[in-house]
């Protein structure tokens, strides 16, 4: 009987409509201008957001298309408008469930094959459901209560997308009163600074809320107001919410972000560009197609999004990284339909790649149920044998502005999630994310092959926060929620970066513990198959102990300790060499997070209670076997430590013809005087060339000199910040303002003196 009741209205309301006697119901297009320009782009909008780049004829379209179909008659029949709901199921406000589940029904009414295409009944229940809620909870003259977000974005923008959707079905008054309601939340003068709440992905958000404002009454001027606003977006930026020179993306001015704010923007770019698209708004301004390679594909690795640029979206669902990757992949095919021909090839290839290698949420299958248009375009790439799939990129990519560094070897890679004076430790907000206190605090990832899930799997539902793998921290106890929300959780350390020449890098942190006494000076050498992690310097006074986690592996593997202590193996996963052959606690324990229960392999040093300068030396060999790890630490003399204190970090690989220094002050190891604190990593090569790169990680030397103790017969031209080089017996860089590089690297060639 409660169905049959609302079936009914619905029947009547379907009837009324048709007969046209529930208001104005204008014809098609008279709801909106007659401007010939907004007929196609309210055209364009539906191809693009709500079209089908597929036969709906076809499988599996034709299924999932009738099934929408079915889905969205049950809504259409369970609707009951009464005060404080729409639908039984979802009480008032229901800021995202009642608009997107407008919205959907909208889309069915669009899409060819649902059953209820072009349906003036389901156009006139979204019509009136559109209005209903407008009126319960989104008054113009409303108070903005809780999350702006809901209010200036998130509410109008489904609103107004369903409304443009089924626009000949809206009355005058119902155009008016959302109009208005926009009108009150997103005011013009909301896209006028640049700042604060109205930056990156929001700022974009709020461009296409006020396009759809200006589709829905046919508004030139709103129309070209959403473009303009959308300029401050796309130049880097040094600091604060946006793009850096280094591929850095960050959000709520602290947080790397660009498998989540950054992902939106890509995605909101994407359909603006291609709506735009031969319209008199079109956007010129490329500048964000450069983002793709730079930005958002070094922390896609087999199809998933790293978790070191999700922010507090780590917490939120199991497998949360390959949805954020599949939107990426959607959004990067959509923008190349208006990208070079150059680029298109690149990306298509890029993605194919993800597509391929992601066996654990295979993209096809996942888009089949979730964006039937992505389906289509990704099908369509997967089966053109013209696109080669693009391998993972080997080399080093290292992100000194936001604090966060992607190594890719054969069969590998590793990313480093660190903090410091401009980067948070981490975010929480809304209630999410509240025990990830230590994720910046050097958190090491790394997938070798088959290990797509690591941290997908309810990871962080489950794991021991305060022993993430690679971290050094206190294990005092946490407030849920410690530190500032949103991002407040900077440390006072200005070092988190290092050197690299784009296929080895020396990376350092100067750790500051949260909401705790201690200190560390931790660097990490990314090489071919091994990362040489170092720690020195390690103080506390919390009057509890102090943690290394070797690694924190989510996984049920047997764990093999040398009985000498000098290696531990994960069968499936990796080895670990530990040269000073310290004792290593392990432990092996499921753990619970709500309903998930997951087992894990723990490998730590305990520093002790309140530690003076401790330190420590392990070597993490990703994907190794126990044979290749028992050689390894029976080979000393493969990675040689040159030192290891609050000074100056460093090792020396000969095979490799490596040596890296991370100086944490002015000093000298191994060969390499730095006047003032620096990163340099030195490789020699067995033509007799050597390349020496160097970076200010603290962002700010005026100058700085560097000197090797190696004979040098030559030395590539000097251009700024480097000012004079010398060789002859040992050579001598001097560099003028390094602050400006951004913490980037700057190489020097040279030729060695046989």
């Amino acid at each position: 009987m409660g169905q049959g009741r609302p079936r009914r209205w619905f029947l009547r309301l379907g009837a009324v409509a048709a007969a046209g006697t529930l208001g104005a119901v204008l014809p098609a297009e008279a709801a909106h201008t007659p401007d010939d320009s907004f007929v196609r782009l309210r055209r364009r909008w539906r191809e693009v957001t709500a079209g089908a780049p597929f036969d709906a004829a076809a499988e599996p379209y034709r299924g999932r298309l009738a099934r929408l179909g079915r889905k969205v008659a049950r809504f259409r029949d369970a609707m009951a408008p009464a005060d404080g709901s729409l639908w039984p199921d979802l009480a008032f406000p229901a800021f995202a469930a009642v608009p997107a589940r407008l919205l959907t029904m909208a889309r069915a009414y669009v899409l060819p094959g649902t059953g209820l295409t072009g349906d003036p009944g389901l156009a006139a229940a979204v019509a009136a459901g559109v209005d209903h809620y407008r009126r319960q909870v989104y008054p113009a003259g409303a108070a903005q209560e809780g999350n702006w977000w809901h209010w200036q974005i998130g509410v109008p923008k489904k609103l107004l997308d369903a409304a443009v959707l089924i626009g000949p079905h809206l009355t005058a008054a119902q155009t008016a009163g959302l109009r208005d309601a926009v009108d009150h939340f997103v005011p013009p003068r909301r896209l006028g600074r640049y700042d604060g709440t109205s930056t990156g992905a929001n700022r974009v958000d709020l461009c296409l809320v006020t396009l759809l404002r200006a589709m829905l009454t046919g508004d030139h001027a709103r129309a070209a107001l959403a473009v303009a606003a959308l300029a401050p977006v796309f130049p880097l930026t040094g600091d604060g919410d946006g793009f850096y020179r280094d591929g850095s993306f960050i959000q709520h001015t602290t947080i790397p972000y660009q498998g989540g704010y950054g992902a939106s923007l890509l995605a909101g770019v994407a359909t603006l560009f291609a709506v735009l698209r031969g319209s008199p708004w079109e956007i010129t301004d490329r500048r964000v197609l450069a983002t793709v390679e730079r930005s958002f594909a070094p922390f896609v690795r087999d199809g998933f999004c790293m978790d070191l640029v999700r922010g507090r979206g780590i917490a939120r669902e199991p497998y949360g990284d390959h949805r954020r990757g599949r939107e990426i992949a959607s959004s990067i095919l959509l923008l190349g339909e208006t990208a070079s021909a150059a680029e298109r090839a690149r990306w298509h290839g890029m993605v194919k790649g993800w597509a391929l290698r992601d066996t654990v949420r295979p993209m096809l299958q996942a888009a089949e149920s979730e964006d039937l248009a992505f389906h289509a375009r990704l099908a369509a790439v997967l089966a053109d044998d013209a696109v080669p799939a693009a391998a993972e990129p080997p080399g080093h990519r290292l992100f000194p502005m936001s604090a966060r560094a992607v190594h890719r070897r054969a069969g590998w890679c590793a990313a480093l999630s660190m903090a410091s004076d401009r980067v948070g430790y981490y975010e929480h907000g809304n209630g999410e994310n509240l025990r990830g206190w230590h994720t910046g605090a050097g958190m090491l990832y790394w997938w070798a092959a088959g290990h797509g899930d690591q941290y997908s799997d309810s990871f962080w539902a489950t794991v021991d926060p305060y022993r993430l793998p690679g971290t050094t921290v206190s294990t005092r106890r946490l407030p849920d929620g410690a530190g500032g929300a949103w991002g407040d959780t900077c440390p006072p350390a200005r070092w988190a970066g290092g050197a690299t020449d784009g296929t080895y890098a020396t990376v350092g942190q100067h750790v500051y513990g949260l909401e705790s006494t201690m200190e560390a000076f931790k660097s990490w050498v990314f090489l071919d198959d091994a990362v040489i992690c170092l720690g020195a310097g390690i103080t506390s006074g919390d009057g509890v102990p102090v943690e290394t986690v070797v690694d924190n592996r989510r996984t049920g593997a047997a764990l093999t300790v040398d009985a000498a202590g000098a290696w531990a193996h994960l069968e499936g996963h990796g080895g670990y060499v530990l040269p000073e052959r310290p004792a290593l606690r392990t432990a092996r324990e499921p753990r619970t997070g709500g309903a998930v229960t997951r087992s894990y392999v723990t490998l730590l040093l305990d520093h002790g209670t309140d530690p003076r300068a401790a330190g420590y030396v392990y070597l993490l060999l990703p994907g190794a076997t126990v044979e290749r790890t028992r050689a390894r630490a029976a080979d000393p003399g493969w990675a040689r430590v040159l030192a290891n204190t609050a000074r100056a970090q460093g090792i020396h690989v000969p095979s490799l013809g490596i040596t890296a220094v991370n100086f944490w002050d002015a000093g000298s190891a191994g060969g390499l005087t730095a006047s003032a604190p620096c990163a340099v990593l030195v490789r020699e090569f067995p033509d007799g060339t050597a390349t020496v790169t160097v970076a200010d990680p603290r962002r700010d030397l005026d100058g700085l000199t560097v000197t090797w103790d190696r004979p040098v017969a030559a030395i590539s031209p000097a251009r700024p910040p480097l000012a004079e080089a010398a060789g002859g017996a040992g050579l001598r860089l001097t560099f003028g303002r390094l602050a400006d590089q951004e913490g980037g690297s700057v190489t020097v060639a040279t030729r060695l003196t046989v």
